[in-house]
């Protein structure tokens, strides 16, 4: 069935263009894009990673009673790995609603119940951290959060640790880039601008390496 990354890269949910930089609405150039959506399109690599998602949140959070998806792009992929898992999930919205119950946590759940949060991707961890303190303000127990994909960001390490928010992924830049060169969608010399960006994406003097 092959490893995520290279399904990722198949499908084209990761997508690297180092000589062609994204412009990410922060305002950062980035070597790579990640649009996890397309990944419910595909109904092979769809089952992949659920499966994975599935067997990675009962190997890291065996006490896990519900799933909390990120919205929106966390909500489907939440839905489907609580099927596999047979647990009741809800979901966390950007912003509590401004009419009927104003909720911004969706679904039933009960004080103290321990969750785990579905993300499909991690950068900063910024908008996954504000997920959590959501759900610990509403007095649930969150185990941590896990994505289908990260960028391996030092900064997103201590955003989580600052949190004391355990994270795991079942994909990552550092693996993905290795595949990359190996599946030939990029070429070994691009790893050098890859491999700067990381370090800091905010410096954009990888560009012209």
């Amino acid at each position: 069935m092959g490893n995520i990354e290279k399904n990722l890269l198949k499908i084209k949910a990761v997508f690297l263009r180092p000589d062609e930089p994204f412009t990410w609405a922060s305002g950062i150039k980035s070597p790579i894009y990640c649009d996890n959506r397309l990944i419910l399109s595909y109904p092979m690599v769809r089952q992949i990673v659920e499966l994975e998602i599935a067997k990675r949140i009962k190997k890291e959070f065996p006490g896990v009673e519900m799933l909390m998806g990120t919205a929106t792009a966390g909500i489907a992929h939440a839905a489907l790995a609580a099927n596999n898992l047979d647990l009741p999930m809800g979901y966390v919205r950007s912003s509590a609603k401004s009419h009927g119950r104003e909720n911004k946590i969706e679904g039933f759940y009960k004080k103290g119940q321990k969750v785990v949060v579905v993300e499909d991707l991690i950068s900063t961890g910024g908008s996954s951290i504000e997920c959590v303190k959501a759900l610990r303000e509403a007095e649930l127990d969150v185990l941590g959060v896990i994505s289908i994909f990260t960028y391996n960001l030092e900064e997103g390490f201590k955003n989580f640790e600052e949190a004391n928010c355990k994270y795991v992924s079942i994909a990552n830049y550092d693996d993905l880039i290795k595949e990359a060169v190996e599946g030939l969608y990029i070429k070994e010399s691009d790893l050098e601008k890859l491999k700067a960006w990381k370090v800091n994406p905010h410096d954009e003097s990888w560009i012209t390496k």
